[in-house]
């Protein structure tokens, strides 16, 4: 009985503890070797990058020394890797937390629906 408690009492405090990426996750192969940084709420954008998407709910900015990681709230629908992603900004020349994206599967001619980007973690190689 003691072990079923225990067992039980660890399942639920998994539960609370915060999700760590999978090592085989496009996130984990992103930011592997990176250090994060404090949480920003915009980036700025350059003509030569886009947003790619890592999953449903995570898209990455920027490369070489730092990239940008946007973990939204939910997952998206209709954003993959291979999506097209629509981005709706608020402020010129940045991508910032609230702003609009939308994903449109591959070979799809109607994106998917709206959702908002959360703050920005920067992950600088050391």
């Amino acid at each position: 009985m003691r072990a079923l408690m225990l067992t039980a009492a660890a399942a639920l405090v998994a539960g609370c503890s915060s999700p760590v990426a999978p090592s085989g996750s496009t996130a984990a192969q992103e930011t592997a070797g990176r250090v994060a940084g404090p949480p920003q709420s915009c980036v700025s954008t350059f003509t030569q990058e886009n947003l790619r998407v890592l999953d449903s709910g995570t898209v990455a900015y920027g490369h070489g020394r730092t990239i940008y990681v946007n973990t939204m709230g939910a997952a998206c629908p209709g954003m993959e890797p291979l999506a097209t992603l629509i981005v709706e900004p608020g402020l010129p020349g940045r991508y910032c937390r609230g702003d609009h994206v939308r994903g449109r599967e591959y070979g799809a001619s109607i994106p998917g629906p709206t959702c908002n980007l959360g703050d920005w973690v920067p992950y600088r190689l050391p």
